[in-house]
């Protein structure tokens, strides 16, 4: 079975095939981006992007993702480093504070941006609804959307 994550294509060893897709990326492949947080799928701190979709990684087995194709927020910036313009956004907006909710926030606001790169104030708090911060109060999320959003196209 493979899969592939961050555009490189996976060999998924059979002792990983009925284990959670979060456990697979931090514990075999060390992306440790996305964070283990309730594991019941209510936080969203354990987001990637399958397919483009936003899914919550703890309520999936590895065998369900066979021959998708898995973004974490590892994937996201450039290949140099440099950070891609939405997660400068959050930056720029203060929109990271501890950072626990920062990769799934991100991934959910970049499949926004992917399918609708104009979104509302309103669309953007309904795409983020599933993901829970802290500490920002989620203004910050909004705002940082919504500054990388007229420059979508140019990502």
């Amino acid at each position: 079975m493979q899969l592939t994550v961050n555009g490189i294509v996976r060999e998924i060893p059979e002792a990983w095939i009925e284990k959670s897709l979060i456990r697979y990326l931090r514990e075999e492949l060390a992306l440790t981006g996305a964070k283990i947080g309730c594991e019941v799928g209510a936080c969203g701190t354990c987001t990637v992007l399958v397919d483009d979709r936003p899914v919550k990684s703890c309520l999936k087995k590895v065998g369900e993702m066979a021959g998708a194709s898995i973004l974490t927020i590892e994937g996201l910036a450039v290949a140099d480093g440099t950070l891609h313009p939405l997660q400068q956004a959050f930056i720029d907006a203060g929109a990271v504070q501890c950072g626990f909710c920062t990769p799934g926030m991100i991934l959910v606001a970049h499949a926004l941006l992917l399918r609708n790169p104009g979104p509302t104030r309103e669309e953007i708090r309904r795409a983020i609804h599933g993901n829970l911060c802290r500490c920002t109060g989620y203004q910050q999320i909004i705002d940082a959307v919504e500054q990388a959003a007229p420059h979508y196209h140019e990502f």
